[in-house]
């Protein structure tokens, strides 16, 4: 009789738990609009999409054709390195010479030995499949700090973008790479650990020099944080670090090493552009029209520094003076002050860039919500920013890249640009009102 009783109450707290669980499930379901709305669901809505993203990379690993197209080079070019070739003039693989910083020939290096001196591809893809969510995560640790997307919008982020998912996946790019240490390095800046995010920001541009459209915004950042000699430590540790990947190769060639890993002249070829298709080849390829983008480029930054970041009253130089010495008292940055700048930055980069290839997509696809979310305005409706997101994405999954797919591409950048320059400015006046409107 007491065993019979010592079972029934054993078999007490399952119903009790079900119990719990289906109230859970009830409040879930009664405020669904809000789960899909409110900013501080992000992470619960982020999880959820990080595990539906585990079925569709594993599927797209699976079931679509992985394409070649520079995974053996890459490896080619390492292999060189590991053969005892330090020249950078003298190593290349089957797409050309080696033309990205020394992080990543390490990086790579490390992968040509892991996926067995580079011939096992499916290990490669799934290395890459991790790489892929550990963005996701990262990008989601942002967005909760900021509190300004709403989640139903991270849909669309994650698993409705075919040429995403492709880069990642199927292609085995480099620009992965560099932007997954990028969003690292953002997630320390948050948390105020700024010596490792400068040093995360370094390793990132010593896979790829596209990072460095981020670098404008991330001087304001320090010169606003710590003024120019509070900033000039933070500056050296990217300097020193840059030197000490590059160092085997400096000691053998050092122009060579530069002139190959740092070119900001590299010719694009017009066959693989997509932003700029209806222009005439001529045109595309001619010096004239690079300088005009770049003095563009520059102007339009400018006006961002004086009109949008700095907004305290002060002449832009008082950025160089210690904080506690500055006319207006200095206040903490916030997450959306931090995210907003370099976004911004890195997106002005990318609207007047003198060409961008397929695998440039991830340069920013991931900040894209946040661009288009994080300022409010009438005008801009959730439908039509979802519009403007979608038109992007066939932009970009348009190949070849027509006349109207790069016209439209540019129509959605201005219309992006044009709701960052009229939105509320980043910088509130008070560190009262920022917290409140954080």
């Amino acid at each position: 009789m007491a065993a019979g009783v010592r079972k029934r109450a054993r078999a007490g707290p399952p119903p009790r738990l079900a119990g719990l669980c289906g109230q859970w499930l009830r409040r879930a379901w009664q405020e669904r609009r809000l789960l899909l709305l409110e900013p501080r669901y992000t992470l619960l809505v982020a999880a959820c999409l990080c595990l539906a993203e585990v079925g569709i990379t594993f599927w797209v690993i699976h079931r679509v054709a992985y394409t070649e197209i520079d995974w053996k080079a890459y490896m080619a070019e390492v292999e060189g390195v590991i053969n005892g070739t330090y020249d950078y003039t003298q190593l290349q693989g089957d797409t050309g010479p080696l033309v990205y910083p020394a992080g990543f020939v390490y990086i790579f290096m490390g992968l040509y030995y892991v996926t067995g001196h580079g011939t096992d591809i499916r290990m490669a893809q799934h290395i890459f499949a991790v790489l892929y969510l550990a963005t996701l995560l990262l990008v989601f640790l942002i967005y909760h700090q900021t509190c300004k997307v709403p989640p139903f919008v991270f849909f669309f982020m994650c698993c409705a973008s075919y040429r995403v998912h492709s880069i990642f996946v199927l292609r085995l790019f480099n620009d992965p790479v560099a932007m997954a240490l990028l969003f690292l390095s953002i997630n320390l800046l948050l948390a105020q650990r700024w010596g490792w995010g400068c040093c995360c920001f370094s390793l990132a541009v010593s896979v790829k020099m596209n990072v460095l459209l981020f670098a404008p915004g991330l001087l304001f950042l320090l010169l606003t944080q710590f003024g120019l000699r509070g900033a000039l430590p933070k500056l050296g540790i990217c300097a020193v670090l840059q030197v000490l990947l590059g160092l085997p190769f400096l000691l053998e060639n050092p122009i060579g090493y530069l002139s190959r890993s740092f070119d900001l002249g590299r010719q694009f070829l017009f066959r693989w552009t997509v932003n700029w298709r209806f222009l005439p080849e001529t045109l595309f390829l001619h010096r004239a029209f690079h300088l005009a983008l770049l003095a563009t480029h520059l102007t339009l930054l400018l006006l961002f520094v004086l009109c949008r970041w700095h907004r305290t009253g002060e002449s832009i130089l008082s950025l160089l003076k210690d904080p506690s010495k500055r006319k207006v008292p200095p206040q903490p940055l916030t997450a959306n002050q931090i995210v907003s700048t370099l976004f911004t930055s890195n997106f002005i980069g990318i609207c007047f860039s003198r060409s961008l290839h397929y695998q440039f997509y991830v340069w920013y696809f991931h900040t894209l919500p946040y661009l288009l979310w994080a300022t409010p305005a009438r005008w801009l409706t959730h439908l039509l920013r979802l519009l403007v997101l979608g038109l992007i994405e066939l932009s970009w999954n348009t190949y070849p890249s027509t006349s109207c797919s790069s016209a439209a591409l540019h129509v959605c950048h201005a219309v992006i640009l044009l709701q960052l320059w009229l939105g509320p400015q980043p910088f509130p006046k008070s560190i009262q009102h920022s917290k409140k409107a954080h």
